[in-house]
């Protein structure tokens, strides 16, 4: 049996007006996954425990198998698996946002213009992140350097994770930045760090070419996500599986690292609908084809754009995955004699919001052969909503699986 989940991460989404009082679900032409909503069985998950923040970190952790509430101990340490990263147990990790902030001469009276500097390239980004080790690392606190927007930092025998209270920047789009700056006993030097990048981060060469061309600067890190390094049991332990991840961000590679899997690396994978659809599809087939059993391909493009509050790119995002990604692997795995495919989200990222919520989310598991059960059937929040309901997220893959 091979299984395989399709990950579109932010997909759902509200109702909007300017959609007819459709969701971008529901607008979007999406014929390979509304035959699988036909034909398998459609329901809803609740992906992010309650009372636990509705981050990718959270939500994916709990598509993948494994309670939340046991394993999760922040963002960025797993981020950092990915990176190849070391850390010590007691050491502190932090994801570090380039940004783009506003023209206040005070840091505090700022404004967050864009968590992604623009979707900042990652070898533009790399020259900023060293720029940045050299005049704020030291041997306590080393700057790594990431993909795009997304890099990390680590703090050596670090103080506790309960002494921060920090914000995500791409839940505070267009915000003005005060009451969202790193708070907590242990926060002053993070803050300090924040502030100091963006004394100098303006003049930097890539940013100055970047004014230039029209694009947005990063000028300025943002700190976020601290956790401790975390463990999880190996997936082949919990379900006898051999397989991948595949997916652009460090987050989801770390989960699979974590657990045993093989996070590979798809040249062409940006995060954004840039990335390569097609090339995650065809490179989960070839896998399958190799011997591993286990396929878990994760698309971001949809999140990127509902932080963007962008409808337009969020719809073709969905239609992309739909086409490039669902239509391809479901031609290919009719090669094998017998196959288990989940389509699913992690937690809605409402355009009308521009961040996570903790929302059920809609999934379809379809098994080859499966006969036509519902001609109406969508991939849709709506009709997801009448199927069944699986309270705790960490047990869909149980039920996908058969155990």
């Amino acid at each position: 049996m091979k299984y395989v989940v399709i990950l579109g991460d932010g997909m759902p989404d509200y109702p909007l007006e300017k959609l007819g009082g459709k969701t971008p679900l529901e607008y979007a032409r999406t014929p390979n996954m509304d035959r699988l909503a036909k034909c398998g069985e459609m329901g809803t998950v609740k992906s992010v425990p309650q009372g636990m923040p509705a981050g990718s970190d959270v939500a994916n952790l709990s598509v993948m198998g494994y309670d939340p509430a046991i394993y999760y101990t922040g963002r960025s340490p797993i981020e950092a698996v990915a990176m190849g990263v070391e850390m010590a147990d007691d050491d502190l990790a932090f994801r570090c946002n380039l940004v783009t902030l506003s023209d206040e001469e005070a840091y505090k009276s700022k404004s967050m213009l864009d968590y992604s500097s623009g979707e900042i390239s990652t070898t533009e980004a790399q020259e900023i992140m060293n720029a940045v080790g050299k005049k704020l690392g030291s041997e306590i606190h080393n700057f790594y350097p990431g993909v795009s927007y997304r890099h990390l930092l680590v703090w050596r025998s670090g103080p506790v994770p309960e002494g921060f209270k920090m914000t995500p920047p791409h839940d505070i789009s267009g915000k003005v930045i005060t009451e969202y700056l790193p708070r907590g006993e242990n926060s002053g030097l993070l803050l300090e760090f924040m502030e100091k990048s963006n004394a100098f981060l303006p003049e930097h060469t890539v940013n100055r070419e970047r004014l230039a061309r029209g694009l947005k600067p990063a000028n300025s890190i943002w700190l976020w996500g601290e956790g401790r390094k975390p463990r999880l049991n190996s997936f082949r332990e919990k379900y006898g599986l051999e397989g991948v991840v595949i997916s652009a961000v460090d987050l989801i590679k770390g989960l699979g690292i974590l657990s045993g899997l093989e996070a590979v690396d798809l040249p062409g994978a940006t995060g954004t609908i840039t990335t390569d659809f097609r090339g995650k599809a065809q490179r989960a087939l070839k896998e399958l084809h190799n011997g591993n059993d286990f396929i878990f391909v994760h698309v971001e493009a949809p999140d990127e754009a509902g932080h963007q509050g962008d409808i337009e790119t969020k719809i073709k995002a969905i239609e992309e995955i739909d086409e490039k990604v669902v239509g391809e692997i479901l031609r290919g795995l009719e090669d094998f004699p017998e196959y288990r495919l989940m389509v699913l989200s992690d937690h809605p990222t409402p355009l009308s919001l521009r961040t996570h919520t903790a929302e059920p989310v809609p999934f379809c598991i379809y098994k080859k052969g499966a006969p036509l059960k519902n001609p109406q059937g969508q991939y849709s929040e709506s009709f997801a909503a009448k199927g069944i309901y699986i309270e705790k997220g960490h047990e869909l893959m149980d039920y996908f699986l058969g155990q």
